[in-house]
């Protein structure tokens, strides 16, 4: 898997050794970020929720980012997260690697919220409760003006809208779709 664009372009990170983890493709990848761009600059923090390898919260840093929280279930997932931070030279000082479940992390209490938010589950997971979490009236999670995207698998259909989060965008390539939310 290698990074696309910005400082780390070209580079290329590890993958998990067994199939479990459903790594974003390249391409869908280079679409999402050609979408984000405008978004990114030196003081956009970015959640990678269900981060895998964490080849979106690597990318987002190489283009720019400030911050990068990335969270997964998986001890072991979070160690390929590290190792690929390290493998980058990655300043500690800009990431955070957090082993919890997305819905576990989301229903917290956050006195800092996102630019960003990307949501990649394992796509026969219930997307509702963290949709819920970000949609709630009370949420702290997306700043003003933040986004949640959350991939799906095309025959997953999400809901336009969960509480003050709705849809505005729907990008399909393939047997996969990205849902762009705001705060509404």
């Amino acid at each position: 898997m290698r990074i696309i664009a910005g400082e780390y372009r070209g580079r290329v990170i590890k993958s998990p050794p067994d199939s479990r983890t459903r790594p974003t493709s390249d391409r869908l990848r280079e679409t999402l970020f050609n979408i984000l761009a405008p978004r990114i600059g030196d003081d956009t923090r970015v959640l990678d929720l269900c981060a895998g390898t964490g080849a979106i919260g690597i990318e987002a840093l190489s283009r720019g980012a400030e911050f990068v929280t990335f969270v997964d279930k998986s001890r072991r997932s979070c160690a390929l997260i590290e190792e690929n931070l390290d493998l980058l030279n990655i300043d500690e000082a800009k990431t955070e690697v957090v082993a919890l479940p997305a819905e576990n992390f989301t229903g917290r209490k956050h006195t800092i919220g996102w630019d960003i938010a990307f949501f990649d589950p394992p796509y026969e997971a219930d997307y509702s409760l963290v949709l819920y979490d970000f949609g709630s009236e009370e949420s702290t999670l997306l700043r003003d003006d933040g986004l949640l995207i959350a991939e799906h698998h095309a025959k997953n259909i999400l809901p336009d809208e969960s509480g003050h989060v709705r849809r505005w965008r729907l990008l399909t390539q393939g047997d996969t779709c990205l849902s762009f939310y705001e705060r509404n």
